[in-house]
């Protein structure tokens, strides 16, 4: 079981994501993100299986919630440097996002 300790070392931001590609070399069916989590965090770039319930268009200005603090990880040519948080449900992975408007970089707590 986790402690709330360890779970207050994870740092959960909301972010904008700018744009949207198909991750071509991604073995399983991925888009490539850039995602904008403020002044502190600054641009960041996340690989995400999200292809199944979003298209690219439709991705550009949604807010999302992802974990900026863990280790930067090499998906196919894409260096994910953010874990975009979402539920897996039975349409497809669900992204989390605010359910209005908010700063980017706003710490979730």
């Amino acid at each position: 079981m986790a402690t709330i300790d360890e779970f207050q070392k994870i740092d959960i931001r909301v972010g904008t994501i700018l744009e949207a590609t198909i991750n071509q070399k991604a073995r399983k069916p991925a888009y490539r993100l850039k995602i904008d989590f403020g002044k502190e965090i600054g641009i960041k770039t996340s690989s995400a299986q999200i292809t199944e319930r979003y298209q690219p268009e439709d991705l550009i200005g949604m807010q999302i919630i992802g974990v900026v603090n863990f280790p930067s990880r090499r998906i196919a040519d894409v260096t994910s440097e953010v874990l975009v948080l979402g539920t897996d449900s039975k349409q497809g992975i669900v992204l989390l996002n605010p359910t209005e408007k908010v700063e980017n970089g706003d710490i979730v707590c």
